[in-house]
């Protein structure tokens, strides 16, 4: 099992919060353009500071998606990458980057592969962390557990519309950071952070003291400063 030496997700959140800093997380979809400006571009992320690095694995039917990373992805699978091109990439970069990585992909893409060997490949190629966007928090049990023996931080992800019964759950069940998915819908970009956040925050931290980690939309300098001042 290979082992970069690297800080997991959660130790480099912990990392932050004795900084008093907030987690910057790009994502980036892979094999847009091409695998090697992916590569290119991962090194340069990790230069500029990023804290961890979200790499997203191209997938026909991105349901979570908005129209931006669809288009991305629509451009990464006509230049023919696919899952074990992108590992290909990533165990040849991961060596070279001081920030862990996590991998979105979507639970059909590990089915196909077997939960096992999927998490074992990922572990073996570098990557820390794994967001499955189209994950029902039923259905995360068995991933939840392979995960944990692969030493793989499996990300869950929480909405505005989340019943906090179900939200508290989540919680517990979420390595690494919990996903705040900033508002109902697809990624894209929007003029504001959804003003619910702040509430979402507030009671997300009243059940959990694990890392927030607010996505969906979050595009610009000033989402970056508005989500920042609610994390407070």
């Amino acid at each position: 099992m290979a082992d970069h030496g690297k800080r997991s997700v959660a130790e480099t959140f912990s990392r932050l919060r004795v900084q008093g800093k907030t987690a910057f997380i790009p994502f980036i979809t892979a094999g847009d353009p091409d695998l090697a400006t992916t590569s290119k571009a991962l090194k340069i992320l990790d230069s500029c500071g990023s804290d961890v690095i979200e790499v997203g694995v191209p997938y026909s039917d991105p349901l979570a998606d908005g129209p931006v990373i669809q288009a991305s992805a629509t451009r990464a699978l006509k230049n023919g990458t696919t899952l074990d091109s992108v590992l290909g990439m990533l165990k040849e970069v991961i060596p070279e980057l001081s920030c862990p990585i996590v991998l979105f992909t979507y639970y059909n893409p590990i089915l196909k592969r077997g939960v096992r060997n999927f998490m074992a490949t990922i572990r073996q190629v570098g990557v820390n962390g794994l967001v499955v966007p189209d994950l029902p928090l039923e259905e995360a049990l068995l991933l939840r557990s392979e995960a944990i023996m692969h030493n793989i931080e499996l990300v869950l992800l929480t909405t505005p519309t989340t019943p906090t019964e179900r939200m508290i759950e989540i919680a517990k069940a979420s390595e690494g950071f919990l996903y705040l998915v900033s508002a109902v819908g697809v990624t894209g970009a929007r003029s504001n952070v959804n003003l619910r956040v702040e509430h979402l925050l507030r009671e997300i931290k009243k059940v959990t003291d694990k890392p927030v980690a607010v996505g969906f939309g979050v595009s610009t300098p000033e989402h970056v400063k508005q989500a920042g001042e609610q994390m407070v």
